[in-house]
């Protein structure tokens, strides 16, 4: 009965079910149908709502695009006008200047036309004028007595004597003033720089005395059998000279290093007291070590004393041995010490480069710090060094042309020169053999009485001025500077002397040059 009853439930139950499922669907189709005819509703009500805005749209774009056409057309139309009128007016100037050019093409011809005419009536007068020359000419000829050539030659003759006399005249006024100027303003820098330089310039000679302290020693210093002076003499190079001079003993060289060596060498084996081959070898070569230090010292001095820095190390040494080198019995070293100041100051007074000169002026006789073994002039020598030691241009041109072996193209050159004459011919700095100097005036006397026109010569004031009479029928006014200076250039050509040199032609009037 149970099992009945839930069954019949269960079978209500489905079919419940299944009514309600059918009524669910139906109402869901009704629905659904309803929604359909709804959207299909929208649906045309926006494609007609679409289709209008379209075709408004599309009215909108075409009365647009009709007025921007129009708008170009009109641009267009407006542009082309321009240049219709552009092209008309360029036609317009094309055709005046074609005209203004036909009217100047008429003138031109009938210029030319008229210039022919003129050549030709040139042409005639031409020939008219040179048989009227020719005629004049033969007709002067034959009232003069010359022809045209001695005629020509006459007035060329007396031209150039005319031009010769007023020329000499000029040059004489020039060269006046020029000196006058020239001469004042550089004795003044020279004086300048000679009062503010107080360089010592002692000669010294080609012996060293060593101080005994009793005759005695000269005995052992001979030696047995004369091995000790033979030794040192052999090491050193040096002649020892003992004679009858009270406690002291002469060494001669003119090797000023060589003499150094053997003068300390010496002094230190007076000391010591034992003198033999042995020590003597032993204290010339600590003495050569001392000669060496001392070189070194002297070169370091020299820069430091000028200011001048920045040298290489070899070319410090090199200075350094100028120390011991003399020129005329002249301590190079001085001199060049003395060079680089007055060089320097002088540069300061002219505005130039005070440190190149006073360089330049150190270094302007380093060739002469090396010994035989190198071949050359010191000039040659030192430009050899500078260039080796990557010295400036400036100063090697300097170091080549301060004897005049080439022309100074700097100024810094010109007073280096200026400074190693100034050096060399202060009184007491040099001193001369009496041979050399004797020779020297001689071949002045010979290179004056060698020109034409020379009567008598002298040198006088030690060789340093010349005095020249001239014959008054052969040699003007006017020709004796001219005799003045080709003699003061043979000197220079010629001779080698310190300083200068006066040349003094005499007649009526003189006329001083030097040679310098």
């Amino acid at each position: 009965m149970e099992t009945t009853s839930v069954i019949i439930v269960a079978v209500l139950t489905v079919v419940g079910f299944g009514i309600g499922g059918f009524v669910g669907w139906i109402i869901r189709k009704a629905t659904a149908e309803k929604a359909i005819v709804s959207a299909e509703e929208e649906g045309k009500r926006i494609i007609l709502n679409a289709q209008t805005e379209s075709e408004a749209k599309k009215r909108e774009m075409i009365v647009a695009a009709k007025e921007e056409v129009m708008h170009v057309r009109n641009e267009v139309e407006k542009e082309t006008r321009e240049r219709r009128n552009e092209i008309q007016r360029l036609e317009r100037r094309l055709v005046q200047k074609e005209e203004t050019l036909d009217r100047k093409m008429e003138s031109l011809e009938r210029k030319e036309e008229n210039l022919h005419l003129k050549e030709s009536d040139v042409e005639k007068q031409k020939e008219e004028l040179a048989q009227l020359i020719t005629r004049e000419k033969a007709e002067l000829e034959r009232l003069s007595g010359l022809t045209s050539e001695e005629a020509k030659q006459l007035l060329l003759s007396s031209v150039e004597e005319e031009v010769r006399y007023e020329s000499a005249i000029m040059i004489k006024d020039i060269e006046t003033k020029a000196k006058e100027e020239a001469e004042k303003r550089a004795k003044n820098i020279i004086a300048l720089a000679v009062q503010r330089c107080a360089a010592d310039h002692v000669a010294e000679t080609t012996v060293s005395v060593v101080a005994l302290p009793s005759d005695e020693m000269k005995g052992r210093i001979i030696g047995r059998e004369g091995r000790n002076i033979r030794t040192l003499e052999t090491l050193t190079g040096i002649d020892l000279i003992i004679d009858d001079t009270p406690e002291a003993v002469i060494l001669s060289g003119f090797d000023p290093i060589r003499r150094e060596v053997a003068r300390i060498a010496l002094e230190k084996l007076i000391v010591d007291g034992r003198i033999h081959p042995a020590r003597i070898e032993e204290m010339v070569e600590k003495a050569q070590k001392e000669v060496e230090q001392k070189i070194r010292e002297e070169g370091e001095q020299a820069t430091f004393e000028t200011g001048v820095h920045g040298l290489h190390p070899d070319v410090i040494r090199l200075l350094g041995r100028l120390k011991f080198r003399t020129s005329y019995g002249q301590n190079v070293l001085k001199h060049s010490i003395e060079v680089s100041f007055l060089s320097g100051l002088m540069a300061a007074e002219l505005g130039v480069d005070v440190q190149l000169a006073k360089r330049a002026g150190l270094l302007h006789d380093l060739g002469k710090a090396t010994d035989h073994d190198i071949e050359g002039t010191h000039v040659e020598i030192g430009v050899d060094l500078a260039k080796k030691y990557k010295e400036s241009w400036d100063v090697i041109h300097a170091i080549e042309a301060h004897h005049g072996d080439v022309e100074a193209k700097t100024i810094v050159a010109v007073l280096v020169s200026a400074a190693d004459a100034v050096s060399a011919a202060r009184p007491g700095a040099r001193r001369e053999t009496l041979e050399s100097y004797i020779r020297r005036l001689q071949k002045l006397e010979e290179i004056a009485e060698s020109f034409e026109g020379v009567e008598k010569c002298y040198a006088i004031q030690a060789g340093r001025e010349i005095r020249i009479i001239v014959k008054p029928d052969k040699i003007d006014d006017l020709l004796a500077p001219r005799v003045a200076r080709e003699i003061s250039k043979r000197i220079e050509e010629e001779l080698e002397y310190p300083g200068q040199i006066k040349v003094v032609v005499i007649r009526e009037t003189r006329a001083v040059d030097y040679a310098k």
